[in-house]
């Protein structure tokens, strides 16, 4: 609840503040149509993630090739994985002098909230002279899904991604009970028994955050529900009726698909299905899985792919296979460019030169290793078009790499062997069918219903995680409760601004 209540005062203290501050412009004015840059500059980046033990080495590098193409360096500044929903809106909030940081219509401060609100450098004009490479490498229906009010604030990816949930398990578990692949509740439930009755661990050991993930489940698995902005992806957030009528907001607790929902997560916590501390425990499913004592775990498509490496070190021999819950309802969205955008900071005193750094990591290939994989032959090699650890590297003193997401490129891409392969042919199959976010350039403003939200939040920190990990004595008694608490809190009045906001919009590229 602290968490929640700091974080709308920070937000509430960004809208406050409307960035008036700043100092312009860059380094120095252009010339010839090109940025100056005669003057040496040295530009802040901050990160999320924590630094890894060879990241100066790697940094000193990509600076070398800075320092002489553009006449720039970078500092690196992070912010841990646990301070992304409080440090990182106070960055703008605090009107924090920096030039570049991550940013997604999905974060704690969203990109088309800062943009509106004037925290971002507008840099529609400065891509023809500063980046005419990068803007043209970027196509123009991606550009257009990163403007607010026809400007364009931000740097979208260029790597193909679905962020889809899902379940990984173990095949070796699945194959040594007989059970066939899990594609439905009912497969679920069989391998999930089987886990209960034969293992000494339970089928997701996991923690709270699971309580979330059920809920990402239900959504997924009904109807054309699909994820609708208002409140936070982290809680029991909003749902639209389809992609379609995107404009159709509710909230499933109103609904017998949760009522319905509530009392099979009531039966999965009486059946074991996850340990009966889940709300106190301190390690995650995921690592638990990789630790061998548990099931399974739920999580996001490259995550899963992602954690094929580290699996396989910590348990050689063990195979995952992963249910991808909206795939059934052919439902799976496209992770657009903006959701993985990089910004620059209206209080960057250089911010042409900034955006000539993003487009030299994503436009040529020798600076996107060097960011995104780090020293050949220290942090990585090729072997046959595979990205491999060197034999010679040691953790302890060559770990190191960056989250950068945002400026990932298909083009330059690498495979890795740390990555499940079936995270690109899984890629090309989904691609094929995938529904576009009806979102991606919606900006919700919370101003008028901060108070609201607020109040929300505080009853999905509460009786929501109760009711999603099945932790009330009576469900359906609990859904009414539930009901009763978010009309309370004014989730009528959430709604009927998010809908009054949206009356105008049209999504991006329609």
């Amino acid at each position: 609840m602290k968490k929640i209540t700091t974080l709308l005062v920070i937000l509430m203290a960004v809208s406050a503040l409307a960035f008036a501050g700043g100092s312009k412009q860059d380094s120095g004015s252009s010339s010839g149509g090109k940025p100056d840059t005669s003057r040496a500059v040295n530009l802040i980046y901050y990160l999320w993630g924590s630094e890894g033990v060879a990241n100066q080495d790697i940094l000193k590098a990509i600076n070398a090739k800075l320092k002489a193409d553009i006449n720039a360096t970078i500092e690196v500044k992070y912010i841990d994985w646990g301070e992304t929903g409080t440090r990182y809106p106070l960055l703008f909030a605090a009107g924090e002098q920096f030039d570049m940081s991550h940013a997604s219509p999905n974060t704690a401060a969203p990109y088309y909230t800062l943009a509106a609100q004037g925290a971002l450098t507008d840099i529609t004009d400065m891509l023809d002279t500063a980046a005419p490479l990068l803007k043209a490498a970027i196509p123009a229906d991606v550009w257009t899904g990163t403007k607010s009010k026809g400007r364009i604030y931000g740097v979208p990816t260029l790597y193909s991604e679905f962020t889809t949930t899902g379940y990984a398990y173990s095949r070796n578990l699945r194959e040594k009970y007989g059970l066939p692949e899990i594609n439905s509740i009912a497969t679920l439930e069989a391998y999930m028994d089987a886990v209960v009755k034969n293992e000494k661990f339970a089928p997701l050991n996991g923690q709270s955050i699971d309580a979330t993930n059920m809920y990402r489940m239900l959504v997924a698995l009904t109807g054309q529900w699909i994820d609708a902005p208002g409140l936070p992806s982290d809680r029991n957030y909003l749902v639209a009726s389809s992609a379609q009528n995107f404009r159709d907001i509710i909230h499933p607790a109103f609904t017998k698909e949760f009522e319905d929902w509530a009392v099979r997560m009531h039966e999965w916590n009486a059946r074991g299905y996850w340990p009966r501390d889940i709300l106190s425990a301190q390690i995650s499913g995921k690592d638990n899985f990789n630790n061998g004592v548990s099931g399974g775990f739920i999580t996001h498509q490259p995550d899963w792919t992602g954690n094929y490496g580290a699996l396989k070190k910590a348990q050689p021999g063990v195979e995952t296979d992963f249910w991808a819950f909206a795939e059934g309802n052919n439902k799976i969205v496209r992770k657009l460019g903006v959701e993985n955008s990089t910004v620059i900071s209206i209080n960057s005193k250089n911010p042409e030169r900034a955006l000539m750094a993003i487009e030299k990591f994503m436009t040529d290939q020798s600076y996107y290793e060097l960011i995104q994989y780090g020293i050949k032959g220290r942090q990585y090699n090729v072997e046959n078009g595979i990205l491999v650890q060197p034999a010679a590297y040691n953790a302890d003193v060559d770990a190191g790499g960056f989250a950068v997401w945002a400026l990932r490129n298909d083009k330059f891409n690498i495979p890795s062997a740390n990555e499940d392969p079936r995270r690109y042919t899984l890629n090309d199959k989904w691609n094929k069918t995938a529904l576009d976010n009806p979102y991606i350039g919606f900006s919700f403003d919370p101003t008028k219903v901060s108070t609201e939200i607020s109040s929300i939040n505080n009853v999905n920190s509460q009786l929501g995680i109760q009711l999603m990990l099945g932790k009330t004595q009576d469900p359906r008694a609990a859904v009414a409760q539930y009901r009763q608490q978010l009309t309370q809190a004014g989730i009528e009045k959430l709604i009927a601004e998010l809908k009054s906001q949206m009356a105008g919009f049209t999504p991006a590229g329609k």
